[in-house]
């Protein structure tokens, strides 16, 4: 469903992704992790056509999204870290606006919408303004919204950042029924460990733009001779406290060359 083969993408003289080759099969969940920094993001936005590689290749569900971005774009759903939703409108109406840009027609639309806010526990709330929503119930929104469309995609960058531990189980609960019933891909990011070895059937960890391992998460317990994902997590990637700050200004400067970049 997703294969990537020597995928590169540099701003400048910075290389934040180099040269990472991974596949991912129809209805696999795939937990992409790394620290901060490390990449995830930046290849997360080349798959789902937000940035164009430097070098290498991606195919999305027999699909080049450098050249067929439409198409490919009616595959996938995704859900970024940054709410995404507008506050001033219900559930409802959020679900409705994202229907009609995907063209779904009426009927299937709004039938489509009563199954997901019933599946993630939001239909008693459809008519409240989504400012009144706990921040569980913004990302339940969120997920429920990305799979309106019947994606055969779903990209969930650190969905459940910030959420409480019930919130995170019952999202997750959502996320893998819909997985097994629709046969939805998942490609996931988190720093939630527990979460990554529990719900993920495969894994890849990638650190300073390359990857540096791959396989099922007692595959990589193993392959490290780790008791825990955890603990194999940090002995891929180092047990260095990442500067968030540095990370932080590498992207506004990545984000400033993009942006002019994309002005001429």
């Amino acid at each position: 469903m997703i294969c990537v083969q020597n995928l590169v993408k540099t701003f400048g003289s910075f290389t934040a992704v180099n040269g990472i080759s991974f596949e991912v099969a129809e209805g696999e969940i795939f937990a992409f992790l790394g620290p901060n920094g490390a990449g995830k993001t930046t290849t997360i936005k080349m798959l789902t056509t937000l940035l164009r590689p430097t070098g290498g290749s991606i195919v999305l569900d027999g699909l080049n999204p450098q050249f067929e971005q439409n198409e490919a774009r009616k595959r996938f759903g995704i859900v970024f870290q940054d709410p995404s939703l507008d506050g001033d409108l219900t559930a409802w109406e959020n679900m409705e606006i994202h229907g009609v840009l995907y063209h779904l027609p009426h009927r299937l639309r709004h039938h489509r919408m009563e199954e997901l806010l019933r599946l993630f526990e939001l239909w008693d709330r459809r008519n409240d303004q989504v400012k009144k929503f706990s921040g569980g119930m913004k990302r339940r929104l969120e997920i429920a919204r990305g799979f309106l469309h019947t994606p055969r995609i779903l990209f969930l960058d650190e969905p459940t950042l910030g959420l409480d531990p019930q919130s995170r189980n019952q999202l997750w609960t959502h996320v893998k029924k819909l997985n097994e019933t629709e046969r939805v891909t998942v490609f996931l990011t988190t720093h939630y460990m527990d979460e990554a070895d529990r719900v993920a059937h495969r894994i890849g960890v990638i650190d300073h733009g390359k990857l540096a391992a791959q396989g099922t998460p007692a595959e990589i317990k193993q392959q490290t001779g780790a008791t825990n994902l955890e603990d194999a997590f940090l002995a891929l990637t180092g047990s260095t406290i990442r500067d968030e700050e540095a990370n932080s200004a590498d992207k506004m400067r990545q984000f400033a060359r993009m942006w002019s970049g994309g002005r001429r």
